[in-house]
């Protein structure tokens, strides 16, 4: 957005640098105009707009002075005009909004200063100031051309009257219609989306500002200014105050180095990151490899006694984790023991199977055993 502006130049330097170099050009209220450093809303700004009437043909043009900041027609009489409200207008929605639509068509306008600022379809000639917000404050920038021309800005205008005829003007006290006028704003271009997310619609040359003027559609007109001559500097935060005045507000300030890191950060942050993720990785390898040439250097050989030591401590270990029987588990060892001694002393011994009964009565009957028996004895009788 565009809420201060530069307008130091001179009445007759005005509608040249808006390319309005043939034909007559009418002047109005321009006894108003006063040069300035620090134009706001509110001030008086002068605007070259084509005259009620005229032909397309560039004749007919009238540099008016008007009010920063659209009053709508439609305003209610006895409202007190605020000027901050509609100081700029979003082009995207100028085609949809009642306060600007039924603009478009007639009311169209050049507005010449060194920054810019403008309402109603007019263009504005100016160098302009933009703010950058950080965290804690905003920093402003002077904005201009680099060859040092004027900025011509596409801008609106309309006309309110008050109630009871009461007079607008301080600069007489008859009776008069207040005219205002609004700045067209677009999205910010590549190179100046670091600094804000919008800027003014600049007309950088003679077939725009003519366009812009004759009421030609507005699809190729209301759009960021891509061109490279765009430059600006920070200049004093006191520019925030209209009070502050003269050549101080347009002289280069020092940043600090925060301010300019961040600037550098934006034209360059994929190159930034893949460094960042490079160093990163590269800081972990070597501390990975620090730690491991550090824990070496810590460990020192062991002695004999401490291994042994240590070797006594894990025999311990086992020794202790061997399970110690209970006295259930005892009385039951003991008589296991008992019932084998009691099969030992039942099972035949290896002898007594080998001379089993039927054995020996096959010994009985073999012929080379001699010894009488019961059997032959009674066999006799």
């Amino acid at each position: 957005m565009c809420g201060r502006a530069r307008c130091t130049l001179r009445a007759d330097d005005i509608p040249r640098a808006c390319h309005r170099n043939d034909g007559p050009i009418r002047h109005v209220n321009m006894d108003r105009y006063r040069p300035s450093y620090n134009v706001g809303p509110g001030m008086n700004f002068p605007v070259v707009r084509r005259d009620d009437g005229s032909n397309t043909d560039g004749a007919g043009i009238v540099l008016h002075c008007m009010k920063w900041g659209l009053i709508p027609s439609f305003t209610k009489k006895s409202d007190k005009p605020d000027f901050f409200k509609m100081f700029n207008a979003r082009s995207e929605t100028v085609c949809e909004k009642a306060s600007f639509r039924r603009l478009l068509p007639k009311s169209r306008c050049l507005v010449a200063v060194e920054g810019y600022g403008t309402k109603d379809e007019a263009v504005t000639l100016v160098r302009f100031y933009e703010w950058k917000k950080d965290v804690s404050k905003k920093q402003p920038y002077y904005i201009h051309f680099k060859d040092g021309r004027p900025l011509v800005f596409a801008a609106l205008y309309d006309s309110w009257e008050n109630s009871e005829g009461e007079a607008l003007s301080s600069y007489s006290g008859l009776c008069e219609k207040l005219h205002t006028f609004t700045i067209l704003t677009t999205s910010a271009s590549s190179t100046f989306q670091w600094l804000h997310d919008r800027m003014p619609v600049i007309l950088g040359d003679k077939g725009s500002t003519d366009a812009w003027l004759n009421g030609s559609k507005t699809d190729m007109l209301l759009k960021p200014y891509e061109n490279p001559d765009l430059v600006w500097y920070p200049v004093t935060p006191a520019i925030g105050k209209l009070s502050f005045e003269g050549p101080e507000c347009v002289k280069e300030v020092p940043l600090k180095t925060q301010e300019k890191n961040s600037i550098s950060k934006f034209f360059s942050t994929r190159k930034v990151k893949k460094e960042q993720e490079s160093n990163m990785e590269q800081s972990v390898c070597d501390e990975s490899v620090k730690t491991n040439l550090l824990n070496n250097l810590k460990e020192e050989p062991r002695s004999t006694d401490d291994r042994l030591a240590s070797l006594t401590d894990k025999d311990h270990d086992l020794k202790s984790n061997v399970p110690v029987p209970s006295l259930g588990d005892v009385g039951k060892s003991q008589a296991k023991r008992d019932y084998e001694e009691l099969l030992a002393d039942t099972k035949p011994s290896k002898d007594e199977i080998e001379t089993s009964p039927a054995r020996k009565k096959g010994n009985i009957k073999g012929g080379g055993d001699k010894q009488p028996t019961l059997f032959s004895y009674f066999g006799k009788k």
